[in-house]
């Protein structure tokens, strides 16, 4: 009899557990995944978090892969991910003619900033910024301050490099002079060494608030003003025709395009970061561009748009499907 009892219970909890187990993969295959590479300042700002939480809503699960832009990309070559979220404008355009993305949109942008120690040994504060990169360098020289580089081709690393050209240096060079440091890492961690080494370093506007914020650094705002330290960003989808993607994976990547853009996806942006920080760590890029708000939207077009267009007509797939249209 207790044999008995025994193979019952057994019996029981097998079907039980077998039928917990069909309802998870019931469960699984009614959630739709979509891999995303993306830039580690959307990422590190927690925009990114709140973007992820609406779409579980919807039965979609938005796996993200935070790294700087050049990785991004590259993991989207090796097919890695299915979209990515970047803010380099040659590295994108490369990655568009070499065949691996198309149907490329802006939908974001905000400010690169120097940041420094509070007493400010170089003297750049309310400098333009290649005034304040001269004065870096001189005082780098000198041996009173050091800069600290992310030095790992991520946008914002670019962005640094095409300011030092501005400023008549050559990143090449000065990275090997002693007062120049670089920690191959993301923006996180960069703000992190620069604030322990009281150094200077550029950094987007977003992840240096949130830092800021919550008291892991002690850095403060030097250089804020000027076209040349706009940050754009946009996403571009990876071309299904290339390597083994799936056109399930690029209508599911042009649905989340597509909200990023849409009037829900640009709210989320206007407001994202407000209520915390006093202001928004990004700015919605489509109002801009539809209604050519100036400054916004000549600086826009002449450090976002490539030749004429954020997509030009050779980079476009199956977009209008999708109602998506390019400026």
């Amino acid at each position: 009899m207790k044999k008995l009892k025994v193979i019952v219970i057994v019996v029981i909890f097998g079907l039980i557990i077998t039928t917990l187990y069909a309802f998870e993969q019931n469960k699984r295959k009614e959630v739709e995944i979509l891999t995303i590479s993306t830039t580690t300042s959307l990422y590190d700002t927690g925009f990114l978090d709140e973007v992820a939480k609406i779409f579980k809503e919807k039965g979609v699960e938005l796996h993200f892969i935070a790294k700087g832009t050049g990785a991004a990309l590259n993991d989207a070559k090796l097919g890695i991910s299915d979209m990515v979220l970047v803010h380099a404008r040659s590295k994108e355009e490369q990655f568009m003619k070499e065949g691996y993305g198309v149907n490329r949109k802006i939908f974001a942008y905000n400010f690169f900033i120097i940041v420094g120690p509070a007493d400010d040994p170089a003297g750049i504060k309310g400098m333009n910024v290649v005034e304040a990169m001269k004065k870096i360098v001189e005082m780098g020289r000198k041996g009173k301050v050091i800069w600290v580089s992310r030095g790992d081709l991520s946008g914002t690393n670019i962005k640094e490099i095409s300011l030092w050209k501005a400023a008549g240096f050559n990143y090449e060079e000065i990275k090997r002079e002693n007062w120049f440091r670089e920690t191959g890492s993301g923006m996180g961690n960069t703000l992190l060494y620069a604030s322990n080494k009281k150094a200077y370093t550029l950094s987007d506007t977003g992840t240096y608030l949130k830092y800021e914020k919550e008291g892991k650094i002690q850095l403060k705002i030097l250089v804020d003003k000027g076209e040349q330290l706009i940050n754009i960003y946009s996403v571009i989808i990876v071309n299904p025709e290339k390597g083994d993607k799936t056109e399930r994976d690029f209508e599911l990547a042009m649905k989340i395009e597509k909200w990023l853009v849409s009037d829900e996806g640009q709210e989320l942006l206007r407001n994202y970061g407000k209520d915390v920080y006093g202001k928004s760590l990004f700015y919605p890029a489509v109002e801009i561009l539809e209604n050519k708000i100036e400054p916004y939207y000549s600086w826009i077009v002449k450090y976002g748009f490539i030749n004429g267009s954020e997509c030009p007509e050779e980079y476009r797939y199956k977009a209008e499907d999708y109602g998506i249209t390019f400026w």
